[in-house]
């Protein structure tokens, strides 16, 4: 992974981001996605005014992104490299995640012998808020597990 694909940069990829560039990468354009994203947007821009976390400031996420194009260089040696793991792993990602392709997730999953992988239906980099609760109950039994 090189970067993110220019309708995600248009999304997300300026200093001040709207709710609807935000939604348009964190969720699916179906209904439940639409439903989801609202539910969730509604507590991130506003409903919550007390207990809140810190902004991330324009300078960290430009930096992030920097971390993501340097490691993202294809580089097949380096990335034979995570079938060293010897830990158990979860991998987990939305089906339609336009930020962090899916198809990544299962050359990642494929490549770690004891990984597990999970893909979240109708949704996209925001898989872990639409689908919190059975995220949690995939993370729990996978901790169970390991």
């Amino acid at each position: 992974m090189h970067g993110w694909a220019p309708e995600v940069i248009g999304a997300v990829g300026k200093p001040e981001t709207s709710p609807a560039g935000y939604l348009g990468v964190f969720f699916t354009d179906s209904e439940a996605g639409r439903a989801a994203g609202q539910q969730v947007a509604g507590r991130v821009f506003g409903a919550r005014t007390v207990d809140r976390d810190a902004t991330t400031s324009w300078q960290t996420r430009l930096a992030q992104y920097d971390a993501v194009c340097a490691w993202g260089q294809p580089n097949h040696s380096l990335l034979e490299r995570v079938s060293a793991i010897d830990k158990p792993v979860f991998v987990a990602n939305g089906d339609s995640d336009p930020m962090i392709l899916p198809r990544y997730s299962y050359l990642l999953a494929g490549l770690i012998p004891d990984a597990q992988l999970k893909t979240y239906p109708d949704a996209a980099h925001g898989f872990l808020f639409q689908h919190h609760a059975e995220f949690a109950a995939d993370v729990d039994a996978f901790l169970a597990s390991a």
